[in-house]
């Protein structure tokens, strides 16, 4: 089931020109998250946060690219507060700590590539 609703989600898009905002819409108290490609050389993620809510720090291996769609968002990169907002672009580097803090509700892209 999870597979087809991947297959479903990539097939939206695939060829097509597709509105990221409005692929996943907001939930209270939440953080949702779409995946659009999920391959073995990488990912791309659509994430949606409600105001007040986040991830906790963890590091990756690869760096990450954030996009942010929509709304404004504070990443934590090695302890340091980063604010980017719509239509802004963050790289967090690899094996360095980050988090996600949504002090408003707002969607990012996250792109991973692994090498």
């Amino acid at each position: 089931m999870a597979e087809q609703k991947k297959n479903m989600v990539l097939d939206a898009v695939m060829a097509k020109a597709a509105n990221l905002a409005d692929m996943v819409d907001y939930s209270d108290d939440s953080v949702v998250s779409k995946t659009i490609i999920d391959k073995s050389v990488g990912t791309i993620t659509l994430f949606v946060f409600d105001a007040g809510q986040g991830l906790s720090q963890h590091q990756a291996p690869y760096d990450a690219v954030v996009q942010i769609v929509d709304g404004d968002a504070v990443l934590v990169i090695d302890g340091k507060d980063v604010a980017a907002t719509a239509g802004q672009i963050v790289v967090m580097p690899a094996n360095v700590p980050h988090s996600v803090r949504a002090d408003s509700k707002f969607k990012m892209l996250l792109t991973m590539i692994r090498a």
